[in-house]
């Protein structure tokens, strides 16, 4: 080996080792915020951090600061991490140490990532998919692409501990990778551990052993405080992987030399420490450096000039400026384009089309003028174009690399968008029912809305998720789940619960254009303006350049204030728009029900829904979930605390009953849920009182 790589590689171990030692000497100080450090695992992290590239995607976890020095970062960097400083370069003041994302021109890239075990696997290997798909689809999108302005072709590397592989969505990850062929590495450090609890106690077998179960998903198994030997075979896989484009898993075998974190002492439960200490990298890479041309003076004075740095740079990081409290308030959201309504929402030569033909030809139009846009989830393939035909035709179209079904993988499906964004790309993506978006939560809520703001900016996940929604027809317990209170308490998301044709497509053209994840609840019952009473969701199919912005609340029936009257606004969105405006009808009340539909959930038109309720001096919210904690619930107190002054009543609030789940008998359903008479019922009490 060149006797410049291996005077790099001791430099970098010997100033990894530093950081640790000098943390443990300066506890109290450093220990404020959590940290966990590479102690033991330096070796492997080195070999593999020397041999990424600038086009190469990485997702380090929480123990990776070797790798992270490999790549070209300072100690002060990172300490700026460990401190929470203002300028610390991954996430501003907001993330843990050793939790970087980094978007530098001169460097591997490293989208954000949680702390959540193993979570990291899907959004990494939505990365390889996205390179998968750009390298597949060709063209102007591969040409231009800044990931292929090099010989070599881009990589991405997931780094996760041992413990890491019970997680259900390592599974699902490595069931992607091998059925896609995907460009990825996954590193798995086993050190035996998990915090106290050791492999013997929750590990059937080991990372290389389980990686045996995904036929093309090949492993090995190493030595990871052998430089060489990690070094050499790393080499070779990475070698593979740029050149067959496949997936690989290396099992590195490697000590825990320090603690779990600051905060879980070692010595509290570790009975192993000195049978680990006979494993420490460090006395092994210099002795392989004095075996291969190195002396003592040498190798002393490079780990003297490690320390010293380390020392020099936490004297420095220790002073830097913290976060002031503005600092809190910024990069929640990153700016829209989409924000007015333009194009034309009714062309005199168009057709009428139902909600469900119109979410599909702005699809269409998308995929059309985006090459970087394409659709996934269970069943939208050619083969059906989806269980409600809401992909009908699309596959036949763009073909099966734009369009095509995933397994039954809903956290990889919501997933794999963090990475399939982080490589330019805008995935629209489906969960088939609401009912099934639970196993997608995970990532929906620590990945994929948390990455914007806890990057700094730097990685928002710009992906549209649709979820069909609601009850109807019967659709029993498993198909007819309102979901939308769960979902609208993840902050960093926006979400839309459109009412008709129209609204769908403008709202889904201004979530694909907007940087943030977007959620979009499309009722079941409104597709197809089959249920008695939605007719008003079929509608004129807007124009191609028509976009609705978030956040902009639209009065489906307008009054004016009177005085001699009774007047109420009902505030809803989805089928209860239908439910109250076919409630004032049959009141024959046009003139005293002000009707306003939501349109989206988040961003709220306050502003609207404030005004309307001060006109009228009553107010009734409509929604189709149980009220109990729900967000109808929610927007009833909002309302209350921001107009009390000008209500005449208490503002009342309608759903389903409370009931565990909506059960399949019609007759049980309908009892369950809402309906006209009853909103037709409850707006009659509310003008009584």
């Amino acid at each position: 080996m060149e006797k410049s790589l291996l005077k790099k590689s001791f430099e970098l171990l010997c100033t990894a080792k530093a950081m640790t030692e000098l943390y443990e000497e300066n506890f109290k100080e450093v220990s404020k915020y959590v940290h966990a450090t590479s102690r033991g695992h330096e070796v492997i992290q080195i070999a593999v951090g020397l041999q990424l590239l600038p086009q190469d995607y990485v997702f380090p976890y929480y123990r990776d600061d070797s790798m992270l020095l490999s790549i070209g970062m300072r100690p002060y960097d990172l300490m700026l991490q460990l401190l929470a400083k203002r300028d610390d370069p991954f996430s501003g003041g907001r993330a843990y140490y050793c939790h970087p994302s980094l978007k530098d021109d001169d460097k591997p890239k490293i989208p954000h990532q949680s702390s959540a075990t193993g979570m990291q696997a899907i959004p990494a290997t939505g990365v390889a998919m996205g390179m998968n798909y750009i390298e597949k689809v060709g063209g102007e999108l591969l040409e231009n692409h800044p990931l292929y302005n090099s010989d070599k072709a881009p990589i991405t590397v997931c780094s996760y501990g041992d413990a890491s592989i019970t997680e259900g969505e390592v599974s699902e990850a490595f069931q992607m990778a091998v059925l896609k062929k995907l460009p990825i590495l996954y590193l798995v450090q086993d050190n035996g551990w998990d915090i106290s609890a050791n492999e013997k106690e929750t590990r059937a077998q080991s990372a290389f052993d389980y990686a045996k179960g995904f036929k093309g998903l090949e492993a090995i198994s190493i030595d990871g405080t052998n430089f060489e030997e990690c070094y050499n075979s790393i080499s070779k896989i990475i070698d593979k992987i740029r050149k067959e484009r496949r997936p690989f898993l290396v099992h590195a075998k490697v000590p825990l030399l320090n603690h779990h974190t600051s905060g879980v002492r070692m010595e509290w439960y570790r009975d192993d420490l000195d049978e680990a200490k006979t494993q420490d990298p460090y006395p092994k890479l210099r002795e392989f450096l004095l075996e291969n041309g190195f002396i003592d003076s040498e190798l002393n004075a490079i780990e003297g000039r490690a320390i010293e740095q380390v020392l020099s740079d936490f004297k420095t990081a220790k002073n830097a400026e913290n976060p002031s409290p503005e600092d809190l308030f910024t990069h929640d959201f990153e700016p829209t384009p989409i924000t007015e309504e333009k194009g034309i929402r009714k062309p005199e030569q168009a057709d009428e089309a139902v909600m469900v033909d119109c979410a599909l030809f702005a699809v269409e139009e998308l995929m059309r003028k985006h090459p970087e846009c394409l659709l996934y989830g269970q069943d939208v393939g050619g083969r059906l174009g989806g269980v409600f035909r809401e992909a009908a035709t699309l596959a036949q179209k763009f073909g099966d690399e734009r369009v095509f079904n995933t397994p039954i993988q809903e956290a990889f499906i919501v997933g794999s968008t963090v990475g399939m964004s982080a490589v330019g790309l805008k995935p629209i993506v489906e969960v088939q029912f609401a009912d099934y978006i639970w196993p997608g939560l995970n990532q929906l809520f620590t990945e994929v809305s948390r990455s914007c703001y806890l990057s700094n900016g730097k990685w928002p996940v710009s992906m549209v998720l649709r979820v069909p929604i609601g009850a109807y027809g019967s659709g029993g317990p498993y198909h007819s789940s309102s979901v939308e209170s769960v979902v609208s308490n993840i902050r960093g998301i926006k979400i839309a619960y459109p009412s008709n044709g129209a609204d769908l497509k403008g709202l889904l053209k201004a979530a694909y254009y907007d940087p943030n994840p977007v959620v979009i609840f499309e009722h079941k019952g409104l597709y197809w303006s089959k249920v008695p009473g939605t007719k008003m969701a079929t509608s004129k199919v807007p124009d191609e350049d028509y976009v609705l912005p978030f956040g902009r609340a639209y009065i489906v029936q307008e009054i004016w204030g009177q005085e001699l009257e009774e007047t109420v606004s009902v505030i809803t969105y989805g089928m209860g728009v239908h439910w109250a405006i076919n409630a004032s009808k049959n009141l024959g009340l046009l003139s005293q029900i002000e009707i306003v539909d939501l349109r989206t959930l988040y961003p709220l038109d306050e502003r609207t829904i404030f005004d309307s309720v001060k006109k009228t001096g009553k107010c009734l919210v409509v929604t189709e979930e149980s009220i109990n904690n729900s967000f109808a619930q929610a927007l009833a107190g909002k309302i209350q605390e921001e107009c009390f002054r000008y209500l005449d009543a208490p503002v009342m609030t309608i759903g389903s009953e409370n009931m565990p789940a909506i059960p399949l008998n019609s007759t049980l359903e309908e009892t369950m849920i809402p309906s006209t008479e009853k909103v037709q019922q409850k707006i009659s009490e509310l003008l009584m009182y």
